[in-house]
């Protein structure tokens, strides 16, 4: 019997080795690995492959673009002084799809299919559906990474240099560099706004019950409530920002599916809505839901208020979670979303008012055409993140520590969603809240260190993490937006190829050479580079006449505008002195920040260093569409004489107020 069970072991074994032998093993070796086709890694592998390099880039999924084409097409910008380069040409290039000079609110399938095209015009193919399974290192530098493919075999990838791209960042982590996940305590970095954060955004008002019948603890909580009771404010711990999707809906019924009962229905997941609505019956389906409008009656829809899209507190195992598990937790979210949206529409005890809007919405038949039209791509808000070189902290979204190796900028308010529902007493009453939300703004842009994109030399010299980067959880949540991942992986791709060229450590290169990279080729395709001026550079500005400061960063480009009162005989005005390279045509384009008492003209005179040209601007019709302060106006196309004798001035003549912001000069890239 004994000797039955050994030769049936030693089969067995043999049988494994047998086919362990037989697994196909492919081989590849390049200079820059790119593990993720998000916006990011998209930017990072056309800004390396149009320096020369060889680019392989790969990514677990069958989706390119990331969040930027899986719904999020209201882009969060902050400023838009804070984005640069490629991220600036790709909106852009979106704007030359809807018929405008930028375009920062999209359709997923354009946005997409714009990625597709800076690959394509680079000769890059990605490998899809290929998964991370071994990373090989000599000392501290990634020797061989290893991918199991969709047909069983291995790819073996060796590189000079690797970078993550991912949300999660699976590459690093594998890699052995140290990470943390979820909140650190106020204490570690001399913060207020990370920990725990009981506050009053996305917040349930006072005395909604949590218990499935009301007032008896021991009927149990209802779903999504915690037991836990919530730690002091600012206390650390593993929790992580909730998760959903940005939802793509539209009102076409002609581009219309339906929105039907989905896999895993429980109408009990959504009682909180209706103890919601018992204290709130009049509450509009856009409190409940955010509908961002989009081109051709499409929808970016993403959480509001204390009840809505967000899964709160069902992601923690997500961040180090592996594959299959992390598929198990993303059915979750969608079946708890299209549970949502079906319950709102169908179940009768949801106020009327709310279900006639929910039942004029469907999934689009355009979008996501490959995947029953859902995004397939999950919003994941934050996962692991890297504790590299250097850590960005609340001081630094603040401005009350600023460094000297930026490679990009950051604008967005400190944003964190809810991480866990929790029961509180109050007056002697057990009601339940959110816990976790933060909006913290009111700073400008600040520069984000090169030394969070790199891990600490001793534990891997050729690394580079744009997208998982160091930073605390709450700055997290101000750097964590698709423009300014595009934007550091454009400057990961450049140090990239520049610690390859001089044959060094990423952590030991001259962040100063990824700085005149940016600023010389900032669309890595050789073109001439805009030339912007800022009220603020005052050595190219020359203002005449009385003009406020307005030092309101929400609504100006970069710090602060200049604005005055206009009139029809003022001689007040604002000049703006371009540096010209070479005698060149540029289109010129002045920034309007929101204001709701702009001059319903704006005069300006271009001086081209021979001729003086007069350009009047009809603002009645202006508007400024998605989150931004502003957008740009076209001025027209001059033709500019080398040197510094030239100007844009924006005069003060009208009927309401005259605002000079910024000015922009860009040249043909034909």
């Amino acid at each position: 019997m004994i000797k039955t069970i050994l030769f049936a072991l030693s089969f067995l074994s043999m049988s494994f080795m047998q086919l362990q032998a037989q697994t196909r093993v492919i081989q590849a070796s390049t200079d820059i690995c790119i593990y993720g086709a998000t916006s990011a890694g998209v930017m990072a592998a056309y800004t390396a492959k149009k320096q020369g390099k060889k680019v392989i880039l790969i990514d677990p999924t069958q989706h390119t673009g990331g969040l930027s084409s899986g719904g999020l097409g209201y882009t969060d910008i902050g400023n838009k002084y804070a984005i640069s380069g490629l991220a600036l040409d790709f909106y852009r290039k979106l704007g030359r799809h809807y018929g405008k000079f930028e375009q920062w609110v999209f359709e997923p399938h354009v946005a997409e299919n714009l990625f597709k095209q800076y690959l394509e015009s680079a000769e890059i193919k990605p490998y899809y559906d290929y998964r991370l399974s071994d990373v090989e290192k000599k000392g501290n530098s990634i020797s061989v990474i290893t991918f199991s493919t969709p047909d069983g075999s291995l790819f073996r990838v060796m590189a000079k240099v690797f970078i993550d791209c991912t949300y999660e960042g699976d590459l690093m982590a594998k890699a052995g560099v140290s990470y943390t996940v979820g909140r650190e305590d106020n204490q570690q970095y001399n913060e207020t706004y990370n920990g725990v954060q009981l506050l009053d955004k996305h917040q349930f008002i006072d005395g909604v019950d949590p218990y499935v019948i009301k007032g008896d603890p021991k009927s149990g909580l209802l779903w999504g409530i915690s037991a836990e009771t919530p730690a002091p404010n600012g206390t650390g711990d593993k929790k992580v920002q909730a998760y959903n999707f940005r939802l793509c809906l539209t009102d076409s019924i002609e581009n219309q599916v339906q929105i039907t009962r989905p896999d895993n229905y429980d109408s009990t997941k959504y009682d909180l809505l209706l103890r919601v609505m018992e204290v709130e019956p009049d509450r509009p389906y856009d409190k409940i839901m955010n509908p961002n409008m989009m081109a051709n009656r499409k929808t970016d829809i993403n959480n509001n208020g204390p009840f809505s899209t967000d899964m709160i507190g069902m992601n923690y195992d997500f961040p180090e979670a592996d594959y299959e598990k992390r598929a198990a937790i993303q059915k979750e979210h969608e079946d708890y979303i299209k549970g949502f949206l079906y319950f709102i529409g169908h179940d009768k005890r949801v106020p009327s008012h709310l279900q006639k809007e929910m039942l004029r919405w469907g999934y689009p038949k355009d979008e996501y055409i490959n995947n029953n039209h859902w995004s397939p791509q999950m919003y994941v808000r934050e996962a692991r993140r890297m504790v590299g070189e250097y850590v960005m902290t609340q001081a630094n979204c603040q401005g009350k520590v600023m460094v000297e190796d930026a490679i990009g900028m950051a604008a967005y308010t400190m944003d964190s969603h809810n991480c866990q529902r929790v029961v509180v007493e109050k007056n002697g009453m057990k009601m339940v809240k959110n816990e976790g939300d933060v909006q913290v703004g009111g700073f400008p842009p600040y520069p984000i260190a090169y030394r969070s994109l790199i891990p600490k030399k001793a534990e891997c010299s050729n690394l580079i993490v744009p997208v998982c980067l160091s930073a605390t959880h709450i700055a997290y949540g101000s750097i964590r937006m698709e423009p300014v991942f595009m934007v550091l992986a454009q400057s990961s791709a450049n140090a990239a190829v520049i610690a390859i060229n001089e044959n060094k450590a990423v952590q030991d290169i001259d962040v100063k050479k990824i700085q005149q990279m940016n600023r010389s080729n900032p669309f890595a395709d050789g073109s001439t580079p805009d030339i912007l001026i800022d009220n603020e550079n005052q050595s190219q500005v020359k203002v005449t006449g009385n003009w406020q400061l307005n030092k309101d960063s929400k609504n100006s480009y970069a710090v602060s505008s200049l604005i005055t009162d206009a009139s029809p005989q003022s001689t007040a005005s604002v000049q703006f002195i371009p540096t010209i390279p070479a005698n060149k045509k540029y289109k010129v384009y002045s920034y309007l920040p929101k204001n709701d008492k702009h001059s319903t003209t704006l005069n300006v005179d271009i001086f081209d260093g021979k001729t003086l040209h007069k350009s009047q601007s009809n603002l009645k019709d202006f508007k400024v569409e998605g989150q931004t302060s502003g957008e740009w106006l076209y001025i027209g196309d001059y033709t500019f004489t080398k040197g510094t004798n030239n100007y844009i001035r924006i005069n003060a003549k009208g009927d309401g107020v005259i605002i000079a912001d910024a000015v922009i000069l860009v040249a043909d890239r034909k």
